[in-house]
C-alpha cells in the first residue's frame, strides 16, 4: 500500500503550502544523495520529491485529498486542465508525475524548486549544486565532577571515516541532555558549501556518591550516634570540593539538610542546591569502653525509637 504523502513529509493534512515547503526543504537536505550516503537515502529522496510534487500543486493536492492513491487515474476537471496544462512540461500526466532520479516533475520547474535549497544548477542533467553539510549529533559521557567543573576535554568519536579526536571546551555546570556545539565539525558539504555542525549531547554517568536532580545534588552524610544526638559540624564531599555541614542535635537517619547554592552551578540564573541526607552509623566493632558506655546509656535512657513505651 502506498505511503501517505502527508506522512512522507511529516505534516498534517491541513498544513499550509509554506509549512509543506519548509518540511520538504528540511528533509530533502537530510536525504540528499550527495550528502547522505546511507543505504536507502536515494529512495527516500525520490519519495520526498514525489510527495512534494503532489502536495505543492493546489489542484493536484485537491484530487489527492479526494481520491487518495488513485488520484492519477482520475481525469482532471476542465478547470484543472486549463490551469495546469498551459505550463506543464514533458507531456501528459499532470503535475506530480515523476521521472527518474535527478530529473524533474512534469509541470514543476525542478531548477526553481531545488535551486534555492542546494544551489543554482541543481537537477541539470543530474549535476547537483553545492549542498551545505548536515548537522550531526553524538553523545558526550561525563562524570558528575567533570560536568560540575567543566574545562577542556579530548573526545574521540567513531564515524564513517574512522576515529576522530576533538578538543572540546565543556562549560562549567553542564547538565544531562545539554548540547555543546562544535561549529563546522559536522557532515561535509559538497562543492564550496560549508560543513554542518557537530552537537555533543551531554550524558551524566551514574556516580556512587551523588544523585542529580536537575541542578540539585543529593548526597548521603554518615554521622556517628553521638554526633546525631549531640549535634556536630561534619565535612561533606561535593563535586566542587569539601564543605562544612551543621548537623542539628537530635537528627535521625533520613533527615535532609539543604546547603543553598552548593549544587551544580548555572551560567545564567540560580545555582542548584545540595541536599545532605543524614545516615547514622554505629561502630561495627566497639571497644570494651565504648560497649560499657553504650550499655550505661541503654540503662539510663528513656528514649524509645519505636514509640511503643
Amino acid at each position: 500500500m502506498a505511503r501517505d504523502f502527508y506522512s512522507v513529509l511529516g505534516v498534517a493534512r491541513d498544513a499550509g503550502q509554506e509549512e509543506i515547503q519548509q518540511a520538504f526543504r528540511a528533509l530533502a537536505r537530510r536525504y540528499h544523495p550527495d550528502i547522505n550516503k546511507d543505504p536507502g537515502a536515494e529512495e527516500r529522496f525520490k519519495e520526498l520529491n514525489e510527495a512534494y510534487g503532489v502536495l505543492s500543486d493546489p489542484a493536484t493536492r485537491r484530487r489527492y485529498d479526494r481520491f487518495g492513491e488513485d488520484f492519477r487515474s482520475v481525469p482532471e476537471d476542465p478547470e484543472e486542465r486549463v490551469a495546469a496544462g498551459a505550463g506543464a512540461r514533458g507531456g501528459p500526466g499532470g503535475a506530480g508525475a515523476r521521472t527518474g532520479f535527478g530529473g524533474g516533475f512534469e509541470g514543476i520547474d525542478i531548477d526553481d524548486l531545488l535551486g534555492g535549497i542546494f544551489g543554482r544548477g541543481a537537477g541539470r542533467g543530474g549535476a547537483w549544486g553545492p549542498v551545505p553539510g548536515a548537522d550531526q549529533e553524538a553523545e558526550l559521557p561525563l562524570g558528575v565532577e567533570d560536568a560540575y567543573r567543566g574545562g577542556r576535554r579530548s573526545v574521540t568519536l567513531s564515524g564513517p571515516e574512522g576515529e576522530r579526536t576533538y578538543g572540546v571546551n565543556v562549560p562549567r555546570g553542564v547538565i544531562d541532555g545539554q548540547r555543546i556545539r562544535l561549529a563546522g565539525e559536522g557532515g561535509r558539504g559538497s562543492g564550496d558549501a560549508p560543513p554542518g555542525d557537530l552537537y555533543l549531547r551531554v550524558r551524566i554517568k551514574p556516580d556512587p556518591r551523588y544523585r542529580l536532580d536537575g541542578r540539585d545534588i543529593h548526597v548521603a552524610v554518615p554521622v556517628s550516634p553521638w554526633e546525631a544526638a549531640l549535634g556536630a559540624t561534619v565535612p561533606v564531599r561535593t563535586p566542587g570540593g569539601p564543605v562544612k555541614l551543621n548537623v542539628p542535635a537530635g537528627s535521625s537517619s533520613g533527615r535532609r539538610l539543604r546547603l543553598r547554592g552548593e549544587g551544580v552551578p548555572s551560567p545564567r540564573g540560580r545555582d542548584g542546591d545540595l541536599y545532605a541526607e543524614v545516615r547514622i552509623m554505629a561502630p561495627p566493632e566497639p571497644s570494651d569502653r565504648e560497649r560499657e558506655l553504650f550499655e550505661e546509656l541503654a540503662a539510663v535512657s528513656t528514649f524509645d525509637p519505636r514509640g511503643t513505651g
